[in-house]
């Protein structure tokens, strides 16, 4: 009983934390937010802003939600940039040189992020070389095979079924049945996880408390709906970016193999001893960041109407930088899709912000590198406390 007793308070009191983690993230974020509005005489919350800043950030979202998986496994993954880079420029050539239409150009481009992603995998985990080692080689191999296949041209411009998902927006109707449907589903599924918490015994919050925070996300939605509909409407890649966090939310979170992933990070001998095929799940989740990185490199090669070789560049320490910010511990077994795409947001605000400021590229990649180095020592602080 009192190891029962002693286990429950653990899990509540590690909830506690992850919680203060996620809402001084917030604050830390409305902060920004408000800086950039005051120094920009409120240009920086225009309805026009808002939808440009959510359209730069979709890229990093989508693969800081790769990249977290790889990093609660304990794992890292420093080829993305350029993989990402590579893909957007292998899709370009297919829909610019070879004249194949939008649709079979993206199926081709996504399966070989996958054989990428495997590549990766395979020299991770069955040859055993560490993933360090392995992703900045293939930062450099990707990177040099973009530039080798492009023959170091801009490949433009792109055919307009390939431009539309990067370029297009959902009509202001369709933007409202989402937003709906999505207040709904948050609805159902916070009711759901609540009664399965109860007939397990598991300790709930109270309902007063619950409701406090349904109405905080349906407002938020609500007012995210409204301020694109104000402009154009949601972004293409935007709607891609949020489907593609709430699948991967609900693997990391309702999944056996969500289980796993974290189990593999929290301790991966404990992992192997219990029955699972380590080797296996590395590779999957090194194939699965293949696959956001294809779509990553498709929707920016695609908002860009065209493919360079400085497609990608940094585009992996972004992603890395992000869900460090959003709560994600390099040490493995810690972090979240939702930490990760907060992080990319703060990322994608501070680059915004900067630049309607007109301020220096050097000082978006000082400050940049002071948030990451403080996110790191707040997360190191914090386990030597516990």
């Amino acid at each position: 009983m009192r190891i029962e007793l002693k286990n429950t308070k653990n899990i509540q009191i590690k909830k506690h934390q992850i919680n203060i983690k996620t809402y001084m993230l917030i604050i830390a974020l409305i902060c920004i937010w408000a800086i950039f509005t005051l120094t920009t005489k409120g240009d920086f919350l225009t309805a026009r802003n808002i939808s440009n800043l959510l359209r730069q950030m979709a890229v990093t979202g989508i693969l800081a939600t790769g990249m977290v998986f790889v990093i609660i496994a304990g794992q890292i993954d420093l080829s993305v940039g350029s993989m990402l880079g590579l893909l957007g420029g292998i899709a370009a050539i297919l829909n610019v040189w070879h004249n194949i239409n939008g649709i079979l150009t993206i199926l081709i481009t996504l399966v070989i992020g996958i054989l990428l992603g495997i590549w990766n995998g395979f020299w991770v985990a069955y040859k055993k070389v560490p993933a360090f080692i392995v992703t900045l080689a293939g930062m450099l191999i990707f990177r040099g095979a973009l530039i080798g296949i492009t023959k170091g041209s801009t490949i433009a411009p792109l055919t307009s079924e390939f431009k539309f998902i990067g370029q297009a927006y959902l009509t202001k109707s369709v933007g409202i049945i989402i937003g709906i449907l999505f207040a709904l589903f948050l609805i159902l599924q916070t009711l759901k996880e609540r009664k399965e918490k109860i007939q397990n015994n598991i300790p709930v919050p109270k309902m007063t408390t619950e409701i406090m925070n349904m109405l905080f996300l349906i407002v938020f939605i609500a007012i995210l709906v409204l301020v694109l509909n104000k402009y154009q409407g949601i972004p293409v890649p935007v709607f891609i970016m949020f489907i593609i966090a709430i699948i991967f939310n609900f693997i990391a979170k309702k999944t056996v193999f969500g289980r796993r992933v974290y189990a593999l990070g929290g301790n991966s001998e404990a992992a192997r001893l219990s029955g699972i095929n380590v080797d296996k799940l590395t590779m999957i989740l090194f194939a699965i960041n293949g696959l956001l990185a294809a779509i990553g490199g498709i929707l920016l090669t695609s908002r860009l109407n065209a493919a360079s070789v400085a497609a990608g560049q940094n585009a992996e320490l972004d992603a890395i930088a992000s869900c460090v910010i959003g709560g994600a511990s390099l040490m493995g077994g810690v972090g979240t899709v939702s930490g990760a795409l907060i992080g990319a947001l703060v990322m994608a605000s501070i680059d915004n912000g900067m630049s309607m400021l007109n301020t220096q590229p050097f000082w978006q990649y000082v400050v940049k590198g002071l948030i990451l180095l403080i996110a790191v020592w707040i997360d190191m602080e914090s386990k030597n406390k516990n």
